[in-house]
């Protein structure tokens, strides 16, 4: 039987089909899926900040998009997956707070999570085949190692697949 394998945030977890992972609380944080769709090896970060350079204390990998994002390329390299092969597809990265000052227009950590997750997988040579990603609304994702499914939760929305 299949097993649905839980991503902490500030996590990351990689898994072989029929197996599929989770994470729930993608508000400004996004979730990156990474997908080899020849091997069925599945990754999934949830990352919290955007540069782990900017922060002192920055021991854990997986909050990172940079250090996280490299972990899990390296996790799925390790498991079987190709680097020719390996897609990405990203949720996440919400406003989930109005600011309604023009000084405060850099602090939508969403956007910049967003940002530097994409530059970090555009870095690896990672294609991104889909995203939902922005808006104002918290997000819960299950990558499918099956198939490579993302399927994307949000209350009051319509669930999704991308």
């Amino acid at each position: 039987m299949a097993e649905v394998i839980k991503v902490g945030m500030a996590d990351l977890k990689v898994c072989k089909a029929p197996d599929s992972l989770t994470t729930i609380g993608l508000g400004s944080c996004v979730g990156i899926a990474l997908y080899d769709p020849v091997m069925k090896v599945a990754g999934l970060a949830h990352v919290m900040l955007p540069d782990s350079t900017q922060i002192k204390n920055n021991s854990v990998i997986a909050k990172f998009a940079d250090t996280g994002i490299k972990k899990l390329y390296d996790d799925m390299i390790s498991a079987g997956a190709s680097k020719f092969r390996m897609v990405a597809k990203i949720a996440g990265g919400a406003k989930m707070f109005e600011l309604k000052s023009a000084a405060t227009s850099s602090i939508n950590i969403g956007d910049r999570n967003v940002e530097a997750s994409k530059a970090m997988l555009k870095q690896l040579g990672i294609r991104i085949i889909a995203e939902d990603t922005g808006l104002n609304y918290g997000r819960t994702v299950v990558l499918d190692g099956e198939t490579g499914d993302y399927i994307i939760r949000a209350v009051g929305k319509d669930e999704k697949t991308i």
